[in-house]
């Protein structure tokens, strides 16, 4: 595609998802009633108000976000069908219907979540399913699965390694995890949404530094996705800011996931994509005692309201420590050694008992700075979004040239 091209393309992308925004500008105060009609709704356990709230509102973003791309189907390949030749590209054309099927897919099942209330192995199954179209079409057009290996590594491995199948793996674990790492780090006001905008915004920054080098025909077609995505996002967000009118749901979680895993994997910028997920990253590794069940793992992880301050506070999960497994007590003799979570001992007839904080990147938080108010604090984790999203575009373009001969 020419440049020329390029920009028109690209700015009648921009124009459709500004229309986008203030479509979901309009529509989501008029799905409030319907919704919780509909009994969904959940009640602001961060508030002293007991008012229902509109629950998965992430599913009219999602729609909006497919009516433009399904909109915009025709714009890029508008040359080509209008010289009716025969150089029609169908494997781009493939691409971008299968990057909007895995899309679909999971915005479907993620309203089923909300919905059913899924269990958790089903909230790690769902995003798999989704992600097979966007596989196949992968295997089809591309089949790439040799990277290059790093520098300090070549000695061992060579200049560069065949992952064979399980590149495809790594594909799909990528989906799985972009879609949940979102999911574990909420609880307050706010914070799905917010740090999805950050994400998405630093997507499409890096998909414009890269418009001018040799995966141009890639990063277009990211940006094709990502100008529509923080358009409904940045609308989903004015209402979900604190306090919040609505609340998104698992529906947006896996929504936004999917659709950072969709650019990331055909993009051909999956590292670079996991750079942008410092924040997630952290939290899962924090979590993961509670995650895989080593440590006890409440229902809901959000911090503890305390009305008489209106502040957030630790949450607690209480267990017995000589039931836990060897590595339950390993990780907490770590965690607590390294001061990253605080310990009560019980005393009295509940001494056989220990309480310690929840394993989120939330609680951590409070863990240093104390109680914060919801706002604050959820200010501060988008802010620490925002400084990580800085230091993966110095990793990507400073420190890579480190372990690689050029960047790609």
């Amino acid at each position: 595609m020419e440049l020329g091209e390029t920009k028109t393309t690209l700015l009648i992308n921009a124009a459709m998802s500004a229309v986008g925004f203030a479509i979901c500008m309009s529509i989501i105060p008029k799905f409030k009633d319907m919704f919780i009609k509909a009994n969904l709704f959940g009640v602001d356990m961060s508030k002293t108000t007991k008012k229902k709230v509109p629950e998965a509102l992430g599913v009219v973003c999602g729609a909006v976000f497919l009516m433009i791309l399904f909109l915009f189907i025709p714009i890029p390949f508008y040359k080509h069908l209008a010289e009716n030749n025969n150089d029609f590209p169908h494997d781009k054309y493939v691409e971008y219907l299968a990057a909007l099927l895995s899309i679909c897919c999971m915005v479907f099942l993620g309203f089923a979540d909300d919905v059913l209330d899924l269990r958790w192995r089903h909230k790690l199954l769902l995003p798999t399913m989704a992600s097979l179209p966007l596989l196949m079409v992968y295997f089809v057009n591309f089949n790439s699965t040799t990277i290059i290996v790093p520098h300090p590594l070549r000695f061992l491995l060579g200049f560069d390694l065949n992952l064979g199948i399980l590149y495809y793996v790594y594909m799909g674990m990528l989906a799985v995890f972009c879609t949940n790492a979102i999911n574990i780090l909420a609880g307050v006001n706010g914070l799905e949404v917010g740090q999805s905008w950050v994400i998405g915004i630093s997507v499409l920054i890096f998909n414009f530094i890269e418009l001018s080098g040799e995966q141009r025909a890639a990063h277009i077609f990211s940006s094709y996705f990502m100008m529509p995505f923080i358009s409904v996002t940045t609308a989903l967000l004015y209402y979900n800011w604190y306090p919040s009118q609505v609340f998104v749901g698992d529906t947006f979680c896996y929504f936004a996931g999917m659709t950072f895993a969709v650019v990331a994997i055909l993009g051909h910028f999956s590292k670079t994509m996991l750079l942008f997920f410092i924040p997630q990253i952290l939290n899962f590794i924090y979590s993961v005692p509670q995650l895989f069940r080593f440590v006890p793992c409440p229902r809901h992880r959000l911090p503890k309201f305390n009305s008489s301050t209106d502040k957030l506070e630790l949450s607690i999960t209480k267990f017995k420590y000589q039931e836990l497994s060897i590595l339950g007590k390993l990780f907490i003799t770590i965690y607590k050694t390294f001061g990253v979570i605080k310990v009560w001992e019980k005393k009295g007839e509940d001494k056989q008992y220990m309480e310690c904080n929840n394993f989120t990147l939330i609680n951590l938080i409070i863990r240093f700075l104390g109680p914060l108010h919801e706002r604050t604090l959820v200010s501060i984790i988008i802010v620490f979004q925002i400084f990580c999203s800085m230091v993966a575009f110095t990793i990507r373009y400073q420190l890579a040239l480190l372990f690689y001969d050029k960047l790609s």
